[in-house]
């Protein structure tokens, strides 16, 4: 496979080429769909709850469904399951595109989650396999790194820039040619299988569809119709069922999609709460400050999207400092001064108001974006090195679950604290900024929280170093590049 002279192949070219494009159209997809809400909402006269379906409907398909998928493809070839997701998420975006309503754009959206889930559980197995030199495979990960964090800086205000000069729907309806070419380029790719896949647990799949799509309904409910309200208590009660369910099931099964024994280790149990707790804060009231910012403030879309592009640049910069740090600097204490930062960036976004400056924002979001720029290089390299090489596959697919979990159930949590009447269609500016201003504070202190996690549960914690980023199955090194411009990618997600 490899070519001489360290230069790529055909093949190798082209699988990178498919792989950065596939990562492209989701970072940009889950990018840009926060600047096109509220146009979302006023086209369609949707309320808060099926707007913020567009964003759970897809981080829920992708956190529920990612490690079965990585199972699958282990067994009946990457490169097959590639072209199924790639086929998948085409066609749900000509679907968002076309939409006529919320009910068909937000069914279309957790498809789009679910192929999504397949091409990210495949996309680092198939540059492992193209490129099984340490140093070239160094060279496609960081392209593969690069494109992730230039796609996601440039999300926001691209998705601004098409929803006002020509139509949110452009923004769904790009990923289509580059599903064509994507379909394509496959011919070249090859095919690749475990030696030893997994076994489906198909019980615990279901188990965790249920729980964390019931809980999130209750939350979602709990907004409109109070929170004892007979259909609120009965999703949460069968969230509640399903979820323990699901830790029965895994403490069974033969094959477990979550292997509770892996949680025994403090550290990488802490780097879950942890990466949950970030999610669930900061990625997840990102939603709601783009509304206040269209909504209250009468920003475009593109206005909205330059607030947010210098955290996002600065979010890339500290990354990449972090980087050169993380072998001279204990990796808790890196992550507690980036969850603390989190904590600190999002108090300081109270200050917002319903006669603003929308730079009011950028202070504290940018001080926020540093702080996760910081976590997440640190956080990738702890949970593999926290884990034997056999595992370390599983173990990012974990991580990565719990990361789009924490979005999911961190939207639909903060959304109780907003008005049922949305401020897209008359609500109340003030009141819309009282629930803001109580989101953002209860998001701080999930922050902080994680914080004191990891500084009482990580303190041993390891970071992945440069030789063990090279290692056999090449995802150490993989994580370790992609996360330090991957903090942003769930939001959306």
């Amino acid at each position: 496979m490899s070519a001489p002279a360290g230069r790529f192949s055909r093949s190798q070219r082209i699988t990178l080429t498919v792989v950065c494009a596939a990562t492209a159209m989701l970072m940009l997809d889950i990018a840009v769909v926060n600047t096109a809400l509220p146009t979302i909402a006023r086209e369609f006269d949707a309320g808060m709850n099926a707007l913020k379906w567009v964003v759970d409907g897809y981080t829920l398909a992708l956190a529920t469904i990612v490690l079965t998928a990585g199972a699958w493809a282990d067994r009946i070839g990457r490169r097959r399951v590639f072209l199924v997701g790639t086929v998948v998420f085409t066609v749900a975006s000509a679907a968002c595109a076309v939409a006529p309503g919320m009910v068909t754009l937000n069914a279309a959206r957790i498809v789009q989650g679910l192929g999504a889930a397949l091409l990210f559980a495949t996309s680092l197995a198939l540059l492992a396999d193209a490129f099984p030199g340490a140093v070239e495979r160094s060279k496609s990960l960081a392209a593969y790194g690069a494109t992730i964090g230039g796609s996601f800086a440039v999300g926001p205000l691209l998705g601004g820039v098409l929803t006002d000069t020509l139509d949110w729907r452009t923004i769904f309806l790009a990923n289509v040619p580059v599903g064509a070419a994507m379909l394509l380029g496959t011919r070249w790719v090859a095919e690749s299988r475990s030696t030893a896949p997994r076994r489906g647990d198909w019980a615990g799949q279901l188990a965790v569809m249920v729980g964390l799509a019931a809980l999130t309904y209750g939350l979602f409910e709990a907004s409109s119709r109070g929170w004892d309200d007979g259909l609120t208590l009965g999703a949460l009660t069968l969230a509640l069922v399903a979820l323990v369910v699901f830790v029965a099931v895994e403490r069974r099964v033969a094959a477990p999609m979550m292997p509770l024994g892996m949680f025994a280790n403090p550290s990488f149990a802490g780097a879950q709460v942890a990466t949950f707790a970030i999610s669930a804060s900061m990625f997840a009231v990102f939603v709601y400050t783009t509304i206040y910012l269209q909504g209250v403030l009468g920003l475009s879309a593109i206005g909205a999207g330059l607030v947010y592009l210098p955290g996002t640049m600065a979010m890339f910069v500290a990354a990449g400092i972090t980087d050169r740090i993380l072998g001279r600097v204990a990796p808790w204490a890196l992550l507690t001064g980036g969850m603390v930062a989190v904590a600190v960036g999002l108090a300081w976004m109270t200050t917002c108001g319903t006669d603003s400056s929308s730079w009011e924002l950028v202070g504290g979001f940018t001080l926020a974006a540093v702080g996760a720029g910081v976590f997440n290089p640190v956080m990738s390299g702890v949970v593999l090195a926290e884990t034997s090489s056999d595992d370390s596959g599983l173990a990012a697919g974990i991580n990565d679950a719990f990361r789009q979990s924490g979005i999911a159930v961190g939207v639909a949590a903060l959304g109780a604290f907003f008005p049922a009447r949305s401020v897209l269609h008359g609500g109340s500016p003030e009141a819309y900024v009282d629930g803001l201003h109580v989101a953002l504070w209860c998001s701080a202190a999930v922050a902080l929280v994680g914080g004191v996690v990891v500084a009482v549960a990580m303190r041993r914690a390891r970071a992945t170093s440069g030789e063990a980023a090279a290692g056999d199955d090449g995802l150490a090194a993989s994580r370790e590049i992609l996360d330090p411009a991957y903090t942003l990618t769930n939001v959306g997600e």
